[in-house]
């Protein structure tokens, strides 16, 4: 794909006018003026090799020449903090099926190599840090270091994603580039994730603001006054009410459960990972669970809780969380004494359809991952643009939302990124949450002897084994803030008008978050081209002025 990709750049590079396979231009002295290559992650770092492949192979432009040109197209953005998703390649895999691209990055780790040299003479360490090849163990390719060596921006997509790349994941790669790096915090499109999936809260919106926000989403702010008008917070209301009707319809005949529509909708849909902690979620639903058989006549706010989500095809323990959301669903809808009070949902094949239907009828977004792990999200953005309310800890963008709506609209628990590092700087035990928490204690113990697996106890051995003597993710310390911040939420969803008011500063403050926002700055500080909102006629439609223009300027034969 690489190579096709920027086989079919030069080629429109060379060639001056739309649809022409004929090439004109034959220095690539302005390619970089006309052309921006954004390295989504380090999935197509290899278009750098390739790019001087073709440079310094086929048009015959000398390595320094083709190595600025390559810099000056190409540009990073970083998606993860986590070790395991920045790509390594093994150089066997390399030698055996793209022999001159190793070659080609064997050449650019050479030139790297006397720059880190220059600059820290003598600091073995730090070069072997920073060497894009890995020698330790099989010997490999650290594509992020590739990435950030053969582009002139490298940016994270959030602001405390990014301070973590800038201080810690690429600290050494900071000290020598610090222009380089750039903060791009991620948006989504107003436009599917409002206008076109929410048509009931859309026309509400318009109603008082008009249509402006549609393309300038800063325009919601206006709702923000509104909060004092219980007009209008009972139209916000109502239309969250009329879509929670729409999906406990298709949850009924999707999955044949009745949910209570009055019931706080609580949604966790994402991937699933053991960061974003979908097991402290349902941890919560067993420890729910537990409350009301322990005492059945207590006051109880009612909860449908629904949990999404695709693990990758070899992520076993991904698949057990999976597997026990199930098992824990099939126990609390079939109690009787549960009733309508808790259900639990598991969203099969979670996808963009489903979403559409899923976002606005949601009271309560689950962005729960462990401080410090998550880039971003956007999925929180689109439950705020709807008006769910998130609960979460201060991760990705949801520092960023937080500082927009103000933290008396969000529910924050848990611990900070430096909070973490403090903790495991002392020593991380498990255990010791374990024993000083009973509701935890007995949920864990609950999972291990097989109340939610009678037919097979042993079935989720390995997943309360993790917690208990590894948990990677910090989920048994972020427990009890977690439950007690829960219990916040369900005070705060007995008084629905407060509810609402907050749900309204939610969608008032989403502005930022909007793509348009997003690619705005990647256009102007990365690019280097000025965005404008001149609207392009379809293909189609310009092909057929072009044809029409050269009919016009072409002269007759008078023969």
């Amino acid at each position: 794909m690489v190579a096709a990709t920027l086989q079919d750049i030069i080629r429109r590079f060379k060639s001056s006018k739309f649809g022409c396979r004929d090439p004109v231009r034959t220095s690539f002295e302005s390619f970089p003026d006309k052309v921006a290559i954004q390295l989504n992650d380090t999935h197509p770092s290899l278009a750098i090799p390739e790019l001087m492949r073709i440079l310094v192979d086929i048009e015959g432009i000398p390595w320094d020449k083709a190595w600025e040109i390559t810099v000056r197209a190409c540009a990073y953005t970083n998606h993860t903090v986590l070790p395991e998703a920045l790509e390594r390649w093994p150089v066997s895999l390399l030698s055996n099926l793209l022999p001159r691209h190793l070659e080609i990055i064997y050449e650019i780790n050479g030139h790297f190599m006397n720059d880190v040299a220059k600059k820290w003479p003598g600091d073995f360490d730090r070069m072997g840090r920073m060497s894009l090849v890995e020698e330790r163990g099989e010997k490999r390719i650290n594509m992020a270091h590739l990435s950030i060596v053969g582009s002139h921006a490298v940016n994270g997509v959030a602001a405390l994603h990014s301070e973590i790349i800038r201080k810690d994941i690429f600290k050494d790669f900071y000290e020598l580039y610090p222009e380089r790096f750039q903060n791009k915090t991620n948006g989504i499109t107003p436009r599917r994730w409002l206008l076109l999936c929410n048509p009931i809260l859309s026309d509400v919106i318009a109603e008082v603001i008009g249509e402006t926000w549609i393309t300038k989403l800063d325009e919601l702010r206006k709702l923000e006054p509104l909060v004092l008008n219980d007009g209008f917070v009972l139209e916000v209301m109502k239309a969250k009410q009329e879509n929670k009707m729409k999906l406990a319809e298709l949850l009924k005949k999707d999955y044949n459960i009745s949910v209570n529509t009055s019931s706080l909708f609580d949604v966790q849909v994402k991937r699933i990972h053991e960061y974003k902690r979908q097991l402290m979620n349902c941890l919560h639903i067993i420890t729910m669970y537990n409350r009301i058989k322990k005492n059945p006549n207590l006051p109880f706010v009612a909860r449908t809780i629904l949990i999404g989500g695709k693990a990758a095809p070899g992520y076993h323990t991904a698949k057990d969380i999976i597997r026990l959301i199930c098992a824990v669903g099939r126990v609390v809808n079939n109690d009787p004494i549960i009733g309508d009070r808790l259900k639990v949902i598991f969203l099969e094949n979670y996808r963009v359809s489903l979403a559409e239907k899923v976002i606005p009828a949601s009271d309560l977004s689950e962005q729960i991952s462990l401080a410090g792990t998550e880039a971003s999200g956007t999925g929180n953005m689109k439950f705020m643009l709807n008006g769910a309310l998130t609960i979460g800890t201060l991760d990705g963008a949801n520092v960023e939302m937080r500082e927009e709506m103000g933290p008396e609209n969000i529910f924050i628990f848990g611990m900070t990124v430096d909070d973490v590092a403090e903790l495991h700087k002392k020593g991380y035990r498990p255990m010791d949450y374990y024993n000083s928490n009973p509701e935890l204690k007995l949920c864990l113990d609950q999972i291990r002897g097989g109340y939610f697996s009678p037919n097979d106890p042993t079935t989720f051995h390995g997943l309360v084994d993790n917690l208990l003597h590894h948990d990677r993710f910090c989920l048994m310390a972020d427990f009890t803030a977690y439950i007690k911040c829960q219990e916040k939420v369900s005070e705060v969803y007995a008084n629905p008008m407060t509810w609402s008011r907050m749900c309204i500063m939610n969608i008032g403050a989403s502005g930022k978050f909007s793509s348009d926002r997003t690619i705005a700055e990647y256009a102007r500080e990365i690019w280097g081209v000025e965005p404008n909102d001149v609207k392009l006629p379809p293909p189609h439609e310009l092909r057929a002025v072009e044809h029409a223009a050269d009919a016009a300027t072409t002269v007759p034969n008078p023969y």
